[in-house]
């Protein structure tokens, strides 16, 4: 099931933090095409992407940033492994994320936004603290803004496309199955499966179960579903 739209958050505001980390993710991803050669975009994605071992050492590892190796935290939720990978994230937060910004308020989606971003680079790096492999994509702080979508819509009805056309599906329904898979390619990902690699799977579980555990402290108003 691919989804393609949802039912709106009743009142509220324009989302303007939903569409302002849209616009600048576009942005890092123009910027990380700029870097010329094949070399030049992986010593990129390197210095600026998550790498489990530097948290593990507690220290930058060439190539190094001009910041603390920590930043990789927030830069990395930025970054994307191709124009696939950002539009699938980006897709995803336009569809989810308008209505949770409208219950928590700009601000406060913001800081939820990252700090399930956080949380998701943390289960990555603590199943994979000897890993020198970049990481980088906003899908952890998505997979919390899934999580958060759950909790307080789960009867919203979600457009998907499927092979047979558009229909609409229960959001616990399409989430739901998101996040089993999520689980299930998680634990194939431990043995490093050819199936499984090259996704940070932790990472979704992380930031998703951050969403769910964060989201009613951070909502300041009952969610209002136009039907």
């Amino acid at each position: 099931m691919f989804p393609i739209g949802d039912d709106d958050e009743a009142g509220g505001a324009f989302a303007i933090v939903t569409y302002g980390l849209i616009a600048l993710n576009v942005l890092a991803f123009l910027l990380e095409m700029g870097q010329g050669s094949e070399a030049s975009l992986q010593s990129f994605i390197t210095a600026w992407g998550v790498v489990p071992r530097e948290y593990a050492l507690r220290h930058d590892i060439a190539p190094s940033i001009p910041a603390p190796f920590w930043t990789t935290l927030f830069t990395s939720m930025f970054l994307h492994g191709g124009w696939m990978h950002l539009g699938g994230n980006m897709l995803y937060l336009w569809i989810f994320g308008d209505n949770l910004e409208r219950v928590m308020g700009p601000v406060r989606f913001l800081i939820f936004y990252l700090v399930c971003g956080v949380a998701a680079s943390a289960a990555h790096i603590m199943f994979n603290l000897h890993s020198a492999i970049p990481s980088v994509g906003a899908s952890g702080a998505i997979s919390g803004v899934l999580g958060g979508y759950l909790h307080l819509f789960p009867r919203n009805r979600v457009r998907v496309l499927t092979r047979v056309g558009v229909t609409s599906v229960p959001a616990v329904m399409m989430l739901g199955i998101w996040i089993v898979i999520q689980f299930i390619n998680g634990i194939g990902s431990m043995a490093q499966t050819p199936e499984t690699a090259g996704v940070a799977y932790m990472a979704h579980i992380g930031g998703f179960a951050a969403g769910l555990l964060l989201v009613k402290p951070f909502a300041v108003r009952r969610p209002i579903t136009r039907y």
